[in-house]
């Protein structure tokens, strides 16, 4: 074999690696970059389902309060919520979610309260319906690394 073509060869070879070396690169590069978007949309996403839960269950307790009956239509926007929660979330906050929208009704079905029977809710820790899905959905993000 003559030495030019063993150049050429080296040459040729020596580019093709070099090129495949830099494919594979951008690959891996784009891959993992792909994956860390996936996630922090995931996360995003999960933030914003357990804020608009908060948001909703907080709004439907301070109605139920004030009234014995509701709309069957209010309750079914926290029941979705829940649903969408069983699709993401772990056990914990599904349960606890579950813990909150059975308070909702079952205030709903108690008597109208005033603002005289606040202070005996608050000592019943009833005010704060939401701490133990909240501490769950903070305890969970941690794990996932969002903080």
């Amino acid at each position: 074999m003559d030495a030019a073509y063993f150049s050429a060869f080296a040459a040729l070879t020596g580019s093709v690696i070099g090129g495949l070396t830099s494919l594979g690169t951008s690959w891996l590069t784009q891959h993992s970059q792909l994956g860390a978007q996936r996630f922090a949309r995931n996360l995003e996403r999960r933030e914003t389902l357990y804020r608009d839960f908060m948001n909703e269950a907080s709004r439907l307790y301070a109605d139920a309060f004030e009234h014995d009956q509701t709309e069957l239509s209010n309750l079914v926007k926290l029941f979705a919520m829940i649903s969408q929660m069983r699709v993401v979330s772990s056990p914990e906050i599904i349960e606890n979610a579950d813990k909150v929208a059975r308070l909702i009704m079952e205030t709903y079905r108690a008597p109208n309260k005033a603002f005289g029977d606040l202070e005996s809710a608050v000592a019943s820790h009833m005010v704060d319906p939401l701490r133990r899905f909240s501490e769950a959905c903070r305890e969970e993000l941690q794990r996932l690394g969002a903080f």
